[in-house]
């Protein structure tokens, strides 16, 4: 009896170890993958991906959580501190310095596959690259596009730009002048939604030759306002407070509390993410008719900065090499044009970019293809300290330049030397 009841202890633990262990007493790992896919279309795609994936692996299965763009910081650290994180991370590039630099993501460069890594240009993995490590695979990207009002660039007699022949920003803030004094009282020839106005400044910053961090040679990153740096917010300030072709209200809006205005025609054009099409396409009015226009050039030529979306492994995942597969499966060309579409954003890998659906002129497809090829990282994606510098110093400054509330040397002034006063607390 002692040697039953001590075998039935054994088999007991046993058991107990290996379902404590995911259920490894059937030989099966298991996954968790967090997405952050919200939209329809997106969510669908994603969960579909998850169901081929456990299909065909039986013996490493992936379980769905929906996580939230709102919130994922903060979910992320706090289960990150309390062991708790999923095993596959979906986020943006620009949300993961501090969790690269604190040791919370694994180290990608020797867990994926040739095929991938060679399929998705180095200016993309340059956006999730920190110190010599890659702590996450871009696959989705948004360029700013104009989005306008057809009848009303047709009517006005303006040069429609294209990917090919760009306006420049020059051009861009007289062609905005004249669309307000065709339209009339009350209506003006852009809108600008700069609720959140630093990552929009920055990354259209680019296309001038602005960089706004640099790195010295001591690897230490310092702020500066050059001429280059200051195009673009210099065009958006006079078009509000100089021209009034740009309107004051939608200064503090989201992209989304300027598309009724836009609809109702009281804009002729918006500057909006790529993926703002999916809402224009469900919500414009029968007969509206609209068009992708590229972002103003200038000296860099279309160059804008972008923080892909991102998938990355949990430093504390015991099953690393399970998860980069996985990932691996989700971004074969074919999946990654399926993700792209359903998020209504461009692809980074080369194979899916050429896809015939995403090179459509209908909604603007193939102006956001044109665009791929100049997307880079954005200038603030491996500086420590950013989201201080962001929040504390550059949001309001821009704001308060923005309405007219202070004048360009005191924005200058508040950005450089504000801001190279928090940098600094995070480069000893």
């Amino acid at each position: 009896m002692r040697r039953v009841a001590a075998a039935a202890v054994v088999c007991a633990l046993l058991l107990t170890g290996c379902s404590a262990d995911g259920g490894a007493d059937s030989g099966r790992i298991r996954l968790r993958f967090q997405s952050l896919a919200w939209q329809e279309e997106s969510v669908d795609a994603n969960k579909d991906l998850v169901k081929e994936w456990n299909t065909s692996h039986p013996d490493v299965q992936v379980e769905y959580v929906q996580g939230s763009w709102d919130s994922v910081h903060d979910q992320l650290l706090t289960s990150f501190e309390g062991g708790e994180a999923p095993d596959i991370i979906h986020d943006a590039s620009d949300d993961l310095a501090d969790f690269a630099y604190g040791g919370y993501l694994a180290d990608l460069s020797g867990l994926l596959p040739e095929r991938l890594t060679s399929d998705i240009p180095r200016q993309s993995w340059e956006t999730a690259t920190f110190d010599k490590g890659v702590y996450g695979v871009p696959f989705l990207q948004e360029p700013r596009v104009l989005i306008a009002n057809k009848e009303i660039l047709d009517s006005s007699g303006v040069r429609i730009p294209t990917a090919g022949k760009p306006w420049s920003w020059e051009e861009f803030r007289q062609v905005t002048k004249t669309l307000t004094e065709k339209m009339g009282e009350g209506k003006y020839g852009v809108a600008w939604p700069l609720k959140e106005p630093v990552s929009a400044t920055l990354n259209l910053s680019l296309s001038t030759g602005g960089q706004v961090f640099r790195r010295g040679a001591d690897g230490k990153v310092e702020v500066r306002f050059d001429a280059a740096d200051q195009v673009v917010p210099r065009t958006i300030n006079a078009q509000v407070n100089t021209d009034g072709s740009a309107s004051r209200t939608t200064l503090g809006s989201g992209g989304s509390d300027t598309l009724p205005g836009f609809f109702g025609g009281k804009y002729a054009m918006v500057p909006l993410g790529f993926s703002y099409r999916q809402q224009i396409v469900q919500q414009a009015p029968k007969g509206f008719e609209w068009q992708v226009l590229p972002a103003p050039a200038g000296a860099g030529g279309l160059t804008q900065g972008v923080s892909p979306q991102t998938l990355s492994v949990a430093e504390d995942s015991p099953h690393k090499k399970e998860a980069a597969e996985f990932i691996d499966f989700m971004l074969q060309p074919r999946n990654m044009v399926r993700l792209a579409k359903g998020d209504w954003m461009l692809p980074t890998g080369t194979k899916a970019l050429a896809d015939p659906a995403l090179h459509t002129e209908k909604e603007g497809w193939s102006t956001g293809a044109a665009l791929a090829r100049d997307l880079r990282s954005a200038p603030a994606q491996s500086v420590r300290g950013y989201p201080e510098w962001k929040d504390k110093v550059a949001t309001p400054a821009l704001q308060e330049y923005y309405s007219g509330a202070i004048d360009a040397a005191e924005l200058e002034n508040r950005l450089v030397h504000d801001g190279n006063l928090v940098l600094s607390r995070y480069q000893r």
